[in-house]
């Protein structure tokens, strides 16, 4: 159960915050300026681009690696196919896990090597392949991490992942919404500069000061009804949130949100792109998670029942409204079946401040959703 009276409790919060992940939420910003600053000490700035790569393939373990590979894909894909290497392996331990290079993959070719961990011997083993095979490597890892001393001016080039000023290599985690962007910023930046996307420095720090603005009005010292977080997570309390999304840099947005729901909060979401979402999860909304109640139990004793889930659908678009749009449809067939709605959508701005606001919030109403379930009132 979400206890709603935590949200508005900021020095409660705080104490509930063992893990730091509000503090984590808030630092993007700061990530991002510091993840440009490694970047152009790596020399990747300086790069000058010899053509498009044929392809580019990621690999990667954990939830923020996952983020960054599919945004990656949904900014960079229209201009060459961005692959991901799923690794394999008997369990999710860092020993443990191992990628493969494609058949095809050769000096035509770019590998991009995203990690929080480091210490995955599978990836070290990876760029050595590429390496072999004519591949260039680009890694972002833990500064002194084992990747970056096996990468470093043998196989590859490195970025040292960009840290807090509190944190050291072994406290970095993964689940951390700050996480993404130390991963996510100086792929940015090289992918700019081989010319697979725009993200020159000025979008950068428009970027950097839309999380920065986003974490002030999501912050835990704002009051729920004026907080975009704080009212989502509310809203999503004791609901199974079906995240239906519009637009390319959206879809990585909703699917993101979904993914640290379930590891930060330990909660189910589903995640679908708009027109299709309408069919695939409209058997939900007529089945047992219907957002309307059966008028013949509505006098029956609920004290002592634990609350069934209802669904919930979260829009999210990053587009403007009077564009072509199957939002009205969804709105309509959320309605018809007595489904509540929660809708996002950004400020103007460039596809890359609209992404970069659309996951803050959801990071931040992530972060609530899991303090408020795991707090007990005293």
């Amino acid at each position: 159960m979400l206890d709603e009276s935590l949200l508005d409790a900021p020095e409660a919060l705080a104490r509930a915050d063992r893990r730091g992940l509000l503090r984590g939420a808030a630092e993007a910003g700061a990530r991002v300026r510091t993840a440009v600053r490694h970047a152009a000490e790596a020399g990747l700035a300086e790069l000058t681009s010899e053509g498009r790569p044929r392809a580019v393939l990621l690999a990667g373990s954990g939830t923020a690696a996952t983020g960054v590979a599919d945004l990656i894909g949904a900014l960079a894909g229209a201009s060459a196919p961005v692959i991901r290497l799923h690794p394999t392996g008997v369990a999710p331990a860092a020993g443990a896990l191992r990628w493969s290079l494609p058949g095809w993959a050769g000096s035509v070719d770019l590998l991009l090597v995203a990690t929080t961990d480091g210490s995955e011997p599978g990836l070290a083993l990876l760029a050595e392949q590429a390496y072999r095979r004519g591949c260039s490597v680009v890694a972002v890892a833990p500064e002194r991490s084992p990747l970056s001393e096996a990468v470093d001016g043998t196989h590859g080039l490195v970025v040292p992942m960009a840290t807090a000023p509190h944190e050291t290599y072994e406290e970095i985690q993964t689940a951390s919404p700050g996480e993404l962007w130390a991963l996510f910023t100086p792929l940015l930046v090289l992918l700019d500069r081989v010319g697979l996307l725009e993200a020159p420095p000025e979008t950068l720090a428009k970027v950097a000061d839309r999380l920065d603005h986003t974490a002030e009005r999501c912050g835990p010292a704002i009051a729920t009804y004026s907080n975009p977080a704080k009212t989502l997570a509310a809203e999503l309390a004791d609901s199974l949130p079906l995240i239906w999304t519009e637009g390319a840099g959206a879809a990585p947005a909703g699917r993101r949100f979904a993914a640290v729901l379930a590891e930060l909060a330990g909660r189910p979401a589903l995640a679908a792109e708009l027109p299709e979402a309408l069919p695939a999860h409209g058997v939900l909304l007529a089945g047992d998670f219907a957002g309307g109640a059966d008028p013949e139990d509505f006098f029956r004793d609920r004290v002592e029942e634990q609350q069934a889930l209802r669904a919930r659908v979260v829009l999210l678009r990053d587009r403007p409204t009077g564009g072509l749009t199957a939002a009205p449809a969804a709105r309509e067939l959320a309605l018809s079946h007595d489904t509540a709605i929660s809708e996002l959508e950004p400020e103007e701005g460039t596809d890359l401040e609209s992404i970069a606001e659309l996951l803050a919030v959801t990071d931040f109403a992530a972060v609530y959703l899991a303090l408020a379930a795991a707090h007990t009132p005293t």
